[in-house]
């Protein structure tokens, strides 16, 4: 199999970007348990940024590259991948929800039955990681893809993705702390978590070198687009809210839109 054009710097973004979880992990700890307004203005920052990198870089990218072989579908297969991507992620949160209660994260002492809460709480951050884990796997694929084809897209997914990674680490690790009370479990978790990604540019790189025909990586970028737009919408901005209040989700949103715009101007 031939490697990729850039797979060197194609892999280690992609490994970066998910080692960032472990970061999370490490904040969540000089976080108040009682604070959550830190971790609604960062997942609304990660939607931002999300939203904007997906559908004013990684479309119009798809179809760039999908336009030289299909003239005449090539928007039909770009709209036809992102819908694929929609579609793989209800199928994801159907078997597998992916958020937890603020209640019990806030309060998990606060019943009687205190054994079944935390039991109630320790499944909900095991869930929260494996869901994750599912979640950052197309997003491995994705970095590792994006960056053989164009290096400035690619570091900008892998700023994305790593940016929206670090609350997700946080999300990880404060029900596996508040429910063990060790550090290194909630770390572990919240590094493992992140773990897929690499694993996905491994997955990435087969596809490019032996499935998958390069004038459909377009069709996969798009599809790509879908996953982190449904994510978006149906996870990061209702924790957001859930976690803080809309105006500071909104607050996050726009600043992580203004980022991620600002580093593509600096990048380009």
């Amino acid at each position: 199999m031939n490697l990729p054009e850039n797979f060197g710097m194609a892999f280690s973004l992609t490994v970066l970007a998910g080692l960032t979880t472990a970061i999370g992990g490490a904040i969540a700890f000089i976080t108040k348990k009682d604070n959550l307004k830190v971790l609604s203005l960062g997942l609304g920052f990660s939607a931002g940024v999300m939203i904007f990198i997906s559908l004013v870089d990684i479309v119009p990218e798809a179809k760039k590259m999908l336009e030289v072989n299909f003239p005449n579908h090539f928007e039909w297969l770009v709209f036809g991948g992102f819908i694929l991507g929609l579609l793989v992620s209800v199928l994801i949160d159907y078997f597998l929800p992916d958020h937890i209660d603020t209640e019990e994260l806030l309060h998990p002492d606060a019943s009687e039955e205190n054994n079944y809460k935390h039991y109630k709480l320790k499944r909900a951050g095991m869930l929260t990681a494996l869901a994750i884990c599912i979640h950052n796997f197309p997003e491995g694929i994705a970095t590792f893809l994006t960056t053989t084809q164009n290096i400035t897209l690619g570091i900008s997914v892998a700023i994305a993705i790593a940016i929206h990674n670090i609350p997700e680490g946080i999300a990880v690790a404060l029900p596996i702390y508040h429910v063990t009370g060790k550090r290194r479990y909630a770390m572990l978790y919240a590094g493992l978590s992140g773990i897929t990604e690499p694993i996905g540019a491994v997955v990435g790189m087969m596809l490019f070198g032996l499935l998958l025909p390069q004038t459909l990586v377009g069709f996969l970028m798009a599809t790509v687009a879908g996953i982190m737009t449904y994510i978006s919408f149906d996870t990061l901005l209702p924790l957001a809210k859930e976690y803080g209040n809309w105006h500071l989700s909104i607050v996050g949103i726009m600043s992580g839109i203004l980022f991620i715009w600002l580093s593509l101007i600096l990048l380009g």
